[in-house]
Order: C-alpha cells, then structure tokens, then sequence
C-alpha cells in the first residue's frame, strides 16, 4: 500500500499585531483596579503620538525609539508603572517614586487618583518622550 504523501500544510499561527496582543491581555487581565489602568493606559497613549504600545514582560509596555514604561500588575491594591529608560532620572515630579540610578516608579490608588496626576502624568510623558528622543 503506497504511502500517501499529499498532506495538507499546516496552517501557520496568526500573529496578532501589537494592539491586539495589548487588547487580548487586558480582555484576560483579572485585577481590582483594570478600569484605573485602562485609564491610565489612555493617558499614555494620548499624551504623545511618538508613544507606542505592545506587550512585553508579560505586560503592556510603551516605547519610541526604546523602551519607556510598562505596567507591573502583580500588586493588586495600586496600579503600578515603572519608568524604565535612565532618561526618566533627568525628570523631577513627587509623582515619580525610588531613588534608583536607572528609572522610577509611579503609583495610582484609584480613579480619583489617576484623574488628579493625569496633567503631570501627561508632561511627564511629553518630556521623557523628548529626552529619550
């Protein structure tokens, strides 16, 4: 009996583009705080069009020519950004946390927090975009 040899191809997996990667996670996310982060996802995204948006350390991640900030989630009572380009240490603002050489963290409680730094959050954004180039 001859060996049949006219296998179909296997269908290569579908990438999502960047934007439906971000969109499948945070359809999937489970967090006390999403609709403060979806806020301050918009706020990101809005404050500079350069800012670009994917998913990356198992988060979503903004980025220009390099990496700027990504959201962490494990702490479930605040939403949590790190800044992550050492450009952020050039930026004085209370709002950005830590004392380390290399980035800074911001902390939002809940909407009402998020609605109160979203002004500085913004310039925060238009200049590190600036600084990072």
């Amino acid at each position: 009996m001859a060996k049949k040899t006219d296998q179909e191809p296997k269908a290569k997996p579908v990438k999502l583009s960047d934007a439906a990667q971000v969109e499948a996670y945070m359809e999937q996310l489970e967090h006390p705080l999403k609709a403060e982060i979806e806020a301050v996802r918009n706020i990101i995204k809005n404050a500079d069009p350069e800012i670009k948006e994917r998913i990356k350390w198992n988060a979503p991640s903004y980025y220009t020519s390099a990496d700027l900030l990504t959201f962490n989630h494990r702490l479930q009572t605040k939403v949590h950004l790190i800044f992550h380009h050492i450009a952020i240490v050039q930026i004085k603002s209370a709002l950005l946390e830590g004392d380390y050489k290399d980035r800074r963290m911001m902390y939002f409680t809940d909407m009402a927090d998020v609605e109160a730094k979203k002004g500085d959050l913004e310039e925060i954004l238009k200049t590190y975009t600036k600084l990072v180039g």
